[in-house]
């Protein structure tokens, strides 16, 4: 539909399809997709009726007169006019490719995906029942199953399943022996904090490095906010050393 098309004229004021399609970008996203469907633009479209008629009195009226509509129009003013010079003040920082490109390689080592591994646990409290539970599931008793049987962890509903996590989720020892596990293996007890576990490992994914193609958009946004900020703080100290503060807090 044709934005400049007129929906409705109150007294001498119209609305148009770009005064709808505003109200509706100004709601939040779940609110207006209500308001998609012919019906709901109905509704919108009379709410601004309802506006412009209210806008019409209050000409009438010489609100717009008001020394109370006077101050807090002037406070509106100056507030729009702060977040707009600080807006046009970062619109001049830009990024380009080959500067993203550049901090891509210097800093390679931000862009890493760390190994992971998938595992599960059997968590008891001694040694001893940790040893019982092995001969068990080499007799024949799935992992889970032993998991849902006899462990501790709130995991055994999961079949003692921890997910895929990296290098510092968990406690050292635990890490330290998962990380040198093979695919399908089932460890002797190990021993932390919380008890003895028996552990499975399911799968390794290892460390790998993003490419910059990958990460560009993300380090340009990246880039770009760290530059606008920079921008920012620079100029506010630039005002600092320009005009007089005092502070009574």
């Amino acid at each position: 539909m044709d934005n400049k098309q007129v929906l409705a004229v109150v007294g001498n004021r119209e609305i148009s399809e770009a005064d709808l399609q505003l109200l509706i970008r100004s709601l939040d996203p779940q609110r207006a997709a209500q308001f998609q469907s012919e019906e709901g633009k109905k509704r919108l479209l009379e709410e601004l009726v309802n506006q412009e008629l209210f806008y019409l009195d209050a000409i009438d009226s010489q609100l717009d007169k008001d020394e109370a509509y006077l101050k807090e129009l002037h406070k509106v003013e100056e507030n729009f006019l702060k977040q707009y010079a600080i807006s046009r003040l970062v619109k001049t920082a830009a990024i380009d490719e080959d500067e993203a490109k550049n901090y891509f390689e210097e800093n390679k080592e931000q862009f890493k995906s760390p190994a992971t591994a998938k595992a599960s646990h059997v968590l008891v409290d001694t040694e001893e029942e940790a040893e019982k539970v092995l001969v068990e599931v080499q007799e024949g008793l799935s992992f889970e199953e032993a998991a849902n049987k006899y462990s501790k962890c709130p995991s055994k509903a999961q079949g003692g399943s921890l997910g895929n996590f990296s290098r510092g989720q968990m406690v050292p020892e635990f890490e330290e022996a998962v990380f040198s596990m093979e695919k399908d293996e089932i460890s002797k007890p190990v021993k932390t904090q919380f008890g003895y576990h028996l552990i499975k490992v399911f799968d390794h994914t290892p460390e790998e490095m993003k490419s910059f193609d990958e990460v560009k958009g993300q380090l340009a946004q990246q880039l770009l906010s760290q530059k606008q900020q920079n921008l920012y703080l620079n100029k506010v100290q630039e005002l600092k050393d320009k005009y007089e503060i005092k502070v009574n807090l």
